[in-house]
C-alpha cells in the first residue's frame, strides 16, 4: 500500500498537529516517575504518622521529611541553565558557517570566534565544540540534552525521577535530595524495625497497620540502598570535580583527554558545588561558585609534571 503525502493545500498547522500532540503526550509521560515518587512518599508519610504514629521520633522524622521534599522540588523546579548569547556566533560568522560546505573551513570559523571565549575543551578530534541544534559554541562542561531540547551548563545527566536535567543550576539540590532521602529512609527503617520483628514473630495484633509496617520497612530499605549508592557515587564525583558524563568520557584539553582536568583539590572541588560558606551547605538554596560558563582547570597545556601540581583559573596561573 503506497503512502501518500498530505496535499499541498493542507494548512501547515494541520500537518504539524500530530507531531505537536505526540510531544504533549511525551511531556505528560515524563511526569509519571515524579508522580510515582510523590505517591510513595505520601503513602510512607501516612503509614508512619497516621497508622504507626511513632510519637517519640515524629520531630526528627518531620525535619528530614521537610528537607527531603524541599530539596527534591528544588531539583525539579530549577530550570536548567543555558549558555549566554556571548557563545552564539556573530551574524557575519554564522552566515559564513552556514554557507560553507567544507568541514575544515567551518572549523576555522569556529576557532576564530572561540579565541575570544573562555573555552579550553574540544571534541575528540580537537575541534571546537559546537551545537548545531542550539547554534552555539559549547562552554566547557556544557552538553546538549535531547530531552530538554537545550544545551545545559555543566550537565551531569538527565534524571527521569525529577523530570529535569541535573546540571550547574541544581546539582547541589540533587545531592542534598539524595542525602535527605537517605536520612528519611534511615529514620523509618531504624524505628520501624522493632515493629517489623514483632510482625515477623506474630506478636502484633491483627490490624491493617501490620501490612503498612511490612511494606513500609521493605520500601524504605530498598530506597535506602539505592539512595546511598547514588549519594556515594555523586559525593565521589564532587570530591574529584567531575560530572557523570566526564566520568565516562574524559574532557579533551589541548594536550588530550584528562579526567582530572577540572580537579583543584578536595576542598575547592566541594566549594564549587556547595559554596564557601558552611551555613548554606545543607540548605537547598543556591550557593555554588561561578557562572557555569568557565571553570578552574589544571595546567594541561604545559609540561605534564607541572600539570599535576599547578592549577589554573580560565587559563591563568593561580600560583
Amino acid at each position: 500500500m503506497a503512502v501518500t503525502s498530505l496535499p499541498a493545500n493542507v494548512p501547515h498547522g494541520l500537518k504539524m498537529a500530530p507531531s505537536h500532540a505526540l510531544k504533549c503526550c511525551h511531556r505528560a509521560l515524563n511526569w509519571v516517575p515524579v508522580l510515582f515518587i510523590n505517591l510513595v512518599v505520601g503513602w510512607s508519610y501516612y503509614a508512619y504518622v497516621v497508622e504507626l504514629c511513632v510519637c517519640n521520633y515524629l520531630i526528627i522524622f518531620h525535619i528530614f521529611f521537610a528537607m527531603f521534599i524541599w530539596s527534591y522540588w528544588k531539583t525539579i523546579g530549577s530550570r536548567p541553565a543555558g549558555p549566554s548569547k556571548a557563545f552564539s556566533l556573530p551574524r557575519a560568522e554564522k552566515e559564513l558557517y552556514e554557507r560553507e560546505e567544507r568541514a575544515e573551513t567551518q572549523h576555522e570559523i569556529l576557532k576564530k570566534v572561540a579565541r575570544n571565549l573562555p573555552v579550553y575543551t574540544f571534541t575528540a578530534g580537537k575541534a571546537v565544540r559546537y551545537c548545531n541544534h542550539c547554534q552555539i559554541i559549547k562552554p566547557d562542561r556544557c552538553h546538549h540534552c535531547s530531552t530538554c531540547e537545550m544545551c545545559v551548563l555543566k550537565m551531569d545527566h538527565h534524571c527521569p525521577w525529577v523530570n529535569n536535567c541535573v546540571g550547574f543550576s541544581n546539582y547541589k539540590y540533587f545531592v542534598l535530595f539524595l542525602a535527605y532521602a537517605s536520612l528519611y529512609c534511615v529514620v523509618i527503617c531504624s524505628t520501624v524495625i522493632q515493629y517489623f520483628i514483632k510482625f515477623w514473630t506474630k506478636q502484633l495484633p491483627d490490624t491493617s497497620a501490620k501490612f503498612h509496617i511490612l511494606f513500609l520497612f521493605f520500601v524504605a530499605a530498598l530506597f535506602l540502598i539505592c539512595n546511598l549508592s547514588l549519594l556515594s557515587y555523586h559525593m565521589w564525583l564532587v570530591g574529584n570535580n567531575r560530572t557523570t558524563i566526564e566520568a565516562f568520557r574524559a574532557p579533551v584539553f589541548t594536550n588530550g583527554p584528562d579526567k582530572k582536568g577540572f580537579s583543584l583539590g578536595f576542598s575547592r572541588n566541594a566549594a564549587e558545588v556547595f559554596g564557601d560558606q558552611a551555613k548554606y551547605w545543607m540548605i537547598p538554596v543556591f550557593s555554588s561558585q561561578g557562572d557555569g560558563h568557565s571553570f578552574g582547570t589544571r595546567l594541561v597545556h604545559i609540561d605534564p609534571k607541572q600539570a599535576n601540581s599547578v592549577p589554573q583559573q580560565n587559563g591563568k596561573r593561580l600560583v
